[in-house]
């Protein structure tokens, strides 16, 4: 990737910042209407917000209940083009509304209809009212006392950060320039003022280099507002970060294929229990927080609140000692001066050109990054002044696209990678090594990763290549030794690395146990 850097002649049409959901979005569709993209990542890609989402596709019932149609709207049809083009990583998934009082049946029963009503043609389901026999056959762990019945309606489900592995993928294959490691130190300008590129920083040689741009676009998410200011010191807040937070359990808690969906608890919002990758995940909270960290910390409150909102819906109470991972993310919310709530601050994403002619966008969720890539090459285009070409991103497949996924098996997530993985599993059958017994992964998937995905650190692949670190981080960190071994001689690295790797693996991991 950086020969492709040092190799370039001349300006490029776009410079992204930001490697997440929305700037690898914007790759994509950039590159696939052959313009000519560069995306740089100060750290690894869906380091941020898109690694540490609740894991769902979905329309946003609670948006419907606060009259945002469109928007619903909007992310159903998203959330089934999503599932068309990479059905490898996306999939339908069971949400039984339990009821405990004699209005709850009717009142969400009617609302689910309308929700399902709104998907059309992008319908996962038809949603219905269940007995409380056909709740207890879904939720076997549910809580039985006062229990009525209960609601069942379909959304979807997927792996954040391996789909965003898969969508860099994508944007390298259709001719876009991606980085991680690369963070942009300052935003260049021209006589006018106007800004014309970017000076980043390679953070493996402590290199700089310059590129310059007919438009750069900040796609930085919660750290929008910090980019901005390099371009405008006086720039205003656009963001109110949120922090929320997800426990993850074994499997027991919610053995079934259904979720569980509380509509109101008693912050406000919306929490889910899911089944996924064979555990239970439980979240989230919303809690404003001042500013945005790279690696944010659980609050104890937070991780209270959901183990308590937890027990008031499951037979068997979660404790601490039950937890075997917690991840905190970060919500690149919009401000809104109308309201100090974050849980209804605007998902609805923003497009704002500054006065030096930065492109920011920031806002939106995780099912909607297609159409906010759409809506800001569109833009990124018309103020380059380059030439008008279609988006074509509706029929793209995402790479890993694979029709007959079903039958990979543990691999699934890989789509039609998982053959190239077999094959090296059959060449060398040491790679079948299980890396520890709580967890399914491979060493074969650790070469991969450093082979074929970009990871750098030993963080990269334990937490999103691999999600080992989300799932069960006492077993990562047992874990982190061999795979640091594995990835230093893939990449043709000595003891000293592997040290320093597992040194500051080891920091972060302590962040994931309770």
């Amino acid at each position: 990737m950086y020969r492709r850097v040092r190799e370039h002649n001349g300006r490029w049409d776009m410079i992204v910042v930001g490697g997440g959901a929305t700037g690898v979005g914007i790759a994509i569709d950039a590159a696939t209407r052959n313009y000519d993209v560069l995306l740089l990542e100060q750290s690894d890609f869906g380091k941020g917000t898109s690694s540490r989402s609740t894991k769902l596709v979905h329309g946003g019932v609670r948006y419907l209940e606060q009259g945002n149609v469109s928007l619903v709207m909007e992310a159903l049809k998203e959330r089934g083009l999503l599932l068309q083009n990479a059905p490898h990583l996306v999939h339908d998934l069971a949400f039984v509304v339990p009821n405990y009082d004699w209005w709850e049946a009717p009142f969400y029963g009617i609302g689910l209809k309308v929700y399902n009503l709104l998907a059309g043609k992008y319908g996962f389901g038809q949603s219905r009212i269940l007995s409380k026999e056909e709740t207890l056959e879904r939720l076997p762990t549910i809580k039985t006392e006062g229990l009525r019945g209960g609601v069942v309606y379909y959304d979807g489900q997927f792996d954040d950060s391996r789909l965003l592995i898969n969508m860099v993928t994508t944007a390298y294959e259709q001719g876009a320039t991606l980085l991680n490691y690369a963070a942009v130190t300052s935003l260049d300008k021209d006589a006018q003022g106007f800004v014309n590129g970017v000076t980043a920083r390679d953070a493996e040689t402590g290199e700089t280099f310059r590129a310059e741009a007919k438009v750069v676009i900040n796609a930085t998410g919660a750290f929008s507002d910090g980019v901005r200011q390099q371009s405008d010191p006086d720039a205003e807040a656009m963001i109110a970060p949120s922090q929320g937070i997800h426990l993850v359990f074994d499997r027991s808690f919610l053995p079934g294929d259904s979720a569980i969906m509380v509509p109101h608890t008693s912050d406000g919002r919306v929490m889910f229990a899911i089944p996924w990758h064979g555990h239970t995940l439980v979240g989230t909270t919303d809690t404003p927080i001042p500013a945005a960290e790279l690696e944010p910390s659980p609050m104890e409150q937070e991780i209270e609140f959901i183990l308590n909102t937890a027990a008031e819906y499951l037979e068997r109470r979660p404790t601490r000692e039950d937890v075997l991972s917690v991840f905190t993310g970060i919500r690149p919310l919009v401000k809104s001066s109308a309201s100090g709530n974050t849980a209804s601050l605007s998902r609805d994403h923003t497009i704002r050109i500054e006065r030096s002619g930065l492109l920011t966008i920031c806002g939106g969720k995780w099912t909607t990054y297609r159409h906010m890539a759409e809506d800001l090459v569109n833009q990124a285009a018309d103020l380059a002044e380059l030439p008008e070409k279609e988006c074509v991103t509706r029929r793209l497949n995402i790479h890993g696209f694979f029709p007959s996924h079903e039958k990979l098996g543990e691999l699934r997530v890989y789509g039609s990678d998982a053959l190239e993985i077999r094959k090296m599993i059959a060449t060398e059958p040491a790679l079948s090594e299980r890396l520890h017994p709580a967890l399914p992964y491979t060493a074969a998937e650790v070469v991969w990763a450093a082979r074929q995905e970009m990871a750098r650190t030993l963080e990269d692949v334990l937490a999103r290549r691999l999600r080992a670190l989300f799932l069960n981080a006492r077993a990562a960190i047992a874990m982190a030794p061999r795979t640091a071994e594995l990835m230093a001689v893939e990449l043709g690295l000595d003891a000293n690395w592997q040290s320093g790797q597992l040194a500051a693996f080891n920091e972060v991991a302590a962040k994931y146990v309770v």
